[in-house]
């Protein structure tokens, strides 16, 4: 489910049935603002300068709540602690195997061909998540300086 740029956050927790709440809406606010793939860490640092008496564990339960709803959608969990994507827009991702760094790439820059909805064995495709494996430009000019 693609999650509309424009949609008040009122109107998309009604539409995922999550209750608002301040918190809530905040660190949704503040998720909306970050590039990249954030982790619960690097959110919760941004929403407690705006809510200081908010706790870690109360940022991990809505992040999975935002995930499992829909309004978010998670990165890959096959390289460690728990990414949000923040880009709705057809792509997929750079994966540094020395610092973990996630990078998006326009699916078209991969030529794939068309996508399938199902596969011959019956399985439905709901996306294609492709994850592509290597060294960033950063760990190869430190890998060259050694």
């Amino acid at each position: 489910m693609e999650v509309s740029e424009k949609k008040p956050f009122r109107e998309l927790c009604n539409e995922h049935g999550i209750a608002v709440t301040h918190q809530r809406q905040v660190l949704y606010e503040v998720m909306k603002s970050m590039h990249g793939h954030p982790s619960p860490e690097e959110v919760y640092a941004r929403v407690k300068k705006r809510i200081p008496a908010i706790s870690l564990a109360t940022v991990y339960k809505n992040i999975h709540l935002f995930v499992e709803s829909g309004i978010f959608r998670e990165v890959s969990v096959h390289h460690g602690s728990l990414r949000v994507e923040m880009n709705h827009r057809p792509h997929h991702h750079l994966v540094c195997s020395e610092c973990k760094a996630i990078r998006d790439i326009d699916e078209r820059e991969l030529h794939l061909q068309p996508k399938q909805t199902r596969l011959s064995d019956g399985f439905l495709v709901e996306r294609y998540s492709i994850d592509v494996i290597g060294l960033c430009p950063q760990c190869q000019a430190m890998q060259s300086v050694q």
